[in-house]
């Protein structure tokens, strides 16, 4: 059996879907790897320690989308689609809610598609969880972000000149990157407050140093999967008035509010900006599904009422070395449950295998990319 791994050709990604650690141990337990040159280099690994691994280099990028089955970063283009081979089995992050164009050419293709952003939020899944693997370091990386750019510091500092107070930041979003962002920023010495509609992680945040910032907005607010519900338009007016108040006592704010599927709720309006003071600074990441900022422009870092408004897209690609290496082992996981005695075996009564499967027999197999084609034909 032969496991392909292509060079990433989506503008701005830099992270490849395996690295020699994990190349080393899928060739160890006899499985073939072939990897397109050059596939590492933005992710600063040479072709050498993928040849040292065991993998087998090639300029041919068809030869290895011909592969048994090919692992991915990006969803494919078109292109990459149209190259791969009857009933071959793709792994990646293929944007099954938002991605109809693509999901339709890979069924069309008749190849097996799993989207790693599919994968069941199981305890049985966590290793092979790539969603929360590299929100970690969207969170981590937004925390740094938001000290870059405010211009002022995050500890408190007491020195032969007087004493700076620290600097206040609000994580809105106590999902796997707010937390991150939470702890990141309280290592940096900053007061922390974190918020979510959901109650039930008021613990985590607390449990990090920071504290939690609670509204009454009425009923429970978390929905499937671990993820929030979304809101009532009640409900959202209520949050942002009361949310503008709270974002306009802090120097940074960090958003990381999503909703799968759907637009990014609007947390922090035009009115929460203008009451802000003047240098502080709003870190969205949300900007791919059009942002938690009424003002946000997606992947622009724009100024609007003396507050500096970052919308950073792919952040997880700005670390690519380790935001690859976290990867490769989500996807080695999730191989390890797809292969028995190095041939593929995919069993579709496992709940795993079956919810990310999206794909299949030229057919779109998962309930919510079928339902998400059918309305983008509409």
């Amino acid at each position: 059996m032969r496991i392909g791994v292509p060079r990433e050709t989506a503008e701005g990604e830099r992270r490849v879907a395996l690295v020699p650690e994990v190349v080393r141990t899928l060739t160890g337990s006899g499985l073939d790897v072939v990897v397109e040159r050059g596939a590492g280099a933005e992710a600063f690994i040479p072709d050498a320690q993928f040849e040292d691994a065991g993998a087998t280099l090639t300029d041919d990028a068809a030869a290895v989308w011909q592969s048994d089955v090919v692992v991915k970063v990006a969803p494919p283009s078109t292109e990459e689609t149209g190259r791969l081979g009857s009933g071959s089995v793709v792994i990646g992050f293929l944007a099954p809610l938002t991605n109809a164009d693509g999901v339709r050419a890979l069924a069309s293709a008749g190849a097996t598609a799993f989207a790693m952003e599919a994968v069941p939020r199981i305890s049985r899944a966590q290793s092979m969880d790539a969603l929360s693997s590299q929100s970690n370091v969207a969170g981590y990386r937004a925390a740094l972000i938001g000290a870059q750019e405010m211009g002022r510091f995050y500890p408190m500092l007491m020195t032969a000149a007087g004493t700076i107070r620290p600097a206040t930041v609000l994580v809105l979003g106590a999902g796997v990157a707010g937390l991150q962002a939470i702890a990141t920023a309280r290592r940096l010495g900053a007061v922390v407050q974190g918020f979510d509609v959901r109650s039930v992680v008021k613990e985590q945040v607390e449990s990090l140093g920071a504290t939690f910032l609670e509204f009454d907005l009425g009923g429970d607010l978390e929905g499937e999967g671990g993820y929030a519900k979304e809101l009532t338009p009640e409900q959202q007016a209520k949050q942002q008035e009361l949310m503008a108040e709270a974002i306009g006592r802090v120097d940074v704010v960090i958003t990381t509010a999503l909703v799968p599927g759907r637009r990014a709720p609007i947390l922090v309006t035009e009115e929460a900006v203008r009451k802000m003071k003047p240098g502080s600074v709003v870190v969205d990441l949300a900007g791919e599904a059009g942002g938690n900022c009424e003002l946000t422009e997606p992947g622009e870092t724009v100024v609007r009422h003396d507050v500096k408004i970052v919308s950073p897209l792919n952040l997880a690609s700005t670390m690519a070395e380790h935001s690859s290496q976290l990867y490769a082992r989500n996807i080695q996981a999730l191989l390890d449950l797809m292969v028995r005695d190095g041939a593929l075996t995919l069993d579709f009564d496992d709940e795993i295998i079956a919810g990310a499967c999206i794909t299949r027999g030229g057919e779109i197999v998962h309930e919510g990319a079928s339902k998400a084609v059918a309305a983008a034909s509409a």
